[in-house]
């Protein structure tokens, strides 16, 4: 059942993570190296992190076990995305992206 849970994970990660990319132009490679990157990897991976949590409903250690991050890494990035939501700008385009992501279908297990 683990298994299933980790791949389930996985999979939402991997949607926030394509959609994050796309959003600000960063590859799946530089979401997922284990270094900060630069300042709009960084970014992306904060809001595609951001968004595997709210989206989704993954608890904050659920996300980092996804994104291969500790779960302060997460917490952090969360917060900080929640306070640049202040802008509005930033907040019409995270409200798109959770829109996106809330509209995919749930990952499929079972074939």
């Amino acid at each position: 059942m683990q298994f299933i849970q980790q791949s389930k994970d996985a999979a939402c990660a991997r949607l926030a993570s394509s959609l994050s990319g796309y959003v600000f132009g960063v590859s799946q490679n530089d979401l997922y190296a284990p270094t900060r990157g630069v300042q709009n990897v960084s970014l992306a991976r904060q809001v595609a992190m951001y968004l595997t949590h709210v989206s989704f409903g993954l608890s904050l250690a659920r996300v980092a076990n996804a994104f291969l991050r500790d779960r302060s890494t997460v917490a952090y990035a969360c917060h900080l995305i929640e306070d640049k939501r202040d802008d509005p700008a930033f907040d019409d385009m995270l409200e798109a992206l959770e829109s996106a992501a809330r509209a995919a279908p749930a990952p499929v297990t079972d074939i």
